[in-house]
């Protein structure tokens, strides 16, 4: 029995080539893992001489070799392509434990050129991977280090069924897909959208279940030539509390992503991804309770994302509620040990929310599922230069007012469309979602707000069709709007406003949350 070992991530490869060798394998290899096993003193062979060729072009060519493809690529089922090997003299390979250059791991380090992303492509590895896969019926492939010892415990009783062939076959399919997708990305030079798209992911966790207990789900993170950001849950760890499920996940990056979209200390209070508090103080307990306020029975079993760090006196009052799950940058050890007391708690750490969403960029797409397919769009960003707006009322915005608009207009993007928020002081006070009708919308703000409307301003996340939004606005105190505009009908709605004496904005950006 032969066995090919090419591998750059060296883990755990000394003790499966000496396991493999104890077996009766020969070994081969090349370069790097070859004087690794060396070193070691594991017997090893160049693939040199299988081949009968030298390494050429400073390594680019090692492996692509009829000796060494007709070997792994023959069916020894088939006595043709046996008789083929004898009468060329190549003996059948059995085994390839191969995987790949550090592509991605490459290309994400500062000032990386084309030039050195080039010759961080795999060829030979991909192509010997392939071969393997495609005869696993007669090949064993092997690209995970965690298969090393499962192999091996198999092979020691005597082989490897089907199935498992099956498995490790399509899992080195898989890693060759995922390593392509990366170069692909990296290469694309367009503007837009390519003719042609893959997305690689990554198993994060199983999950007990999906949306609803009948649904399997699981957690993924996208991989390959995409940077995650730092205040991605991907990157969450998990302190305390029972798993996460499918709804805790959607919701703690709906948290994450309305407090993250804000400089000042911010707590954001999401029920099915909307946000039904939200405030920002720079006395973090504060805006906690200001939070609390905006929706006190809503908030009950949601979840809570606070951009700046937790200390004791915080967690004794977010404590006084009853809620899913809280992330934060970090949690002192004392606010830690105020949570680690409520068994059904999950409590994450996220450091990278201190980071605010902002500038307009953001890595990858937002993806979208549909039956049969996908809907990709760029991130929705809110840019500095949407606050510059355009004052299209007699009266302008107070500089109180410009204050809470700003901050109504980063918390409508979160909220689901039809979107309204009524705002005052940096606390939201009131909001209406998911609306057919816009005037629908600011009906629930109203109702919602209560008298705490009067003097507020309101927030939408497009324009309002007709004039009766802006009306109703102002019969509830409404003293500021910030919108798109873009209505056949907004001269009508400036009327409105000029009426009642309301400063009405328009930022010619629309933030729909489908």
């Amino acid at each position: 029995m032969r066995a090919i070992i090419s591998v750059f991530n060296k883990n755990g490869v000394v003790d499966f080539a000496r396991g493999l060798s104890g077996l009766g394998f020969d070994l081969f290899s090349t370069g790097g893992t070859k004087k690794a096993l060396q070193d070691n003193r594991v017997k090893v062979h160049s693939v040199s001489e299988i081949t009968g060729f030298p390494e050429i072009l400073d390594g680019r060519v090692k492996t692509l070799h009829p000796a060494v493809h007709g070997g792994i690529l023959a069916r020894r089922d088939m006595e043709s392509h046996m008789a083929q090997l004898r009468e060329n003299k190549i003996e059948p390979i059995d085994l390839v434990a191969v995987n790949l250059y550090p592509f991605v791991e490459t290309i994400s380090k500062p000032g990386v050129g084309l030039a050195e992303a080039l010759e961080n492509i795999d060829i030979g590895g991909p192509t010997m991977i392939r071969a393997a896969a495609k005869n696993f019926p007669h090949v064993l492939v092997v690209v995970d280090p965690a298969d090393y010892q499962p192999v091996l415990e198999k092979l020691k009783k005597g082989g490897l069924d089907s199935d498992y062939r099956r498995t490790l076959s399509q899992k080195a399919f898989q890693h060759v897909a995922v390593y392509d997708t990366a170069i692909a990305r990296y290469l694309y030079q367009g503007t837009g959208f390519s003719g042609e798209m893959t997305i690689s992911l990554k198993k994060q966790q199983d999950l007990r279940y999906g949306e609803n207990s009948h649904q399997k789900a699981a957690f993924y993170s996208e991989t390959g030539a995409v940077s995650v950001t730092d205040n991605s849950m991907v990157k969450a760890e998990q302190l305390s509390g029972p798993e996460l499920s499918f709804n805790n996940i959607l919701d703690l990056d709906a948290a994450v992503a309305a407090a993250s979209d804000y400089l000042s200390p911010t707590v954001a209070i999401i029920k099915h991804t909307n946000a039904c508090g939200l405030a920002s103080h720079e006395d973090l307990l504060l805006a906690y309770t200001r939070a609390l306020e905006g929706d006190p029975v809503a908030a009950f079993g949601g979840v809570v994302a606070i951009n700046r760090p937790v200390d004791l006196r915080l967690a004794q009052e977010i404590g006084k509620t009853h809620y899913d799950a809280i992330i934060a940058p970090i949690f002192s050890p004392e606010a830690a040990e105020v949570f680690k007391n409520k068994k059904n708690l999950r409590l994450l750490a996220l450091p990278g929310m201190v980071q605010p969403r902002k500038g307009g960029k953001a890595e990858g797409y937002d993806y979208r599922r549909v039956v049969g397919g996908l809907l990709v769009q760029t991130w929705d960003i809110v840019g500095e230069e949407e606050f510059i707006g355009k004052v299209v009322t007699k009266r302008e915005p107070t500089p109180r007012e410009m204050v809470d608009l700003a901050f109504a207009w980063r918390a409508v993007k979160h909220i689901k469309s039809n979107a309204i928020v009524l705002a005052k002081g940096e606390q939201l006070l009131g909001m209406g979602a998911g609306q057919p009708s816009r005037v629908v919308s600011v009906e629930l703000a109203l109702k919602k707000a209560g008298r705490k409307a009067q003097g507020s301003v309101l927030g939408s996340d497009a324009f309002f069709p007709f004039p009766d939004g802006v009306e109703l606005a102002a019969s509830g105190g409404i003293k500021a709007i910030v919108q798109p505009g873009g209505s056949v009908k907004d001269d009508e709605a400036i009327e409105v406003a000029n009426k009642h004496k309301m400063a009405m904005i328009f930022t010619g950006h629309r933030h729909f949350k489908h």
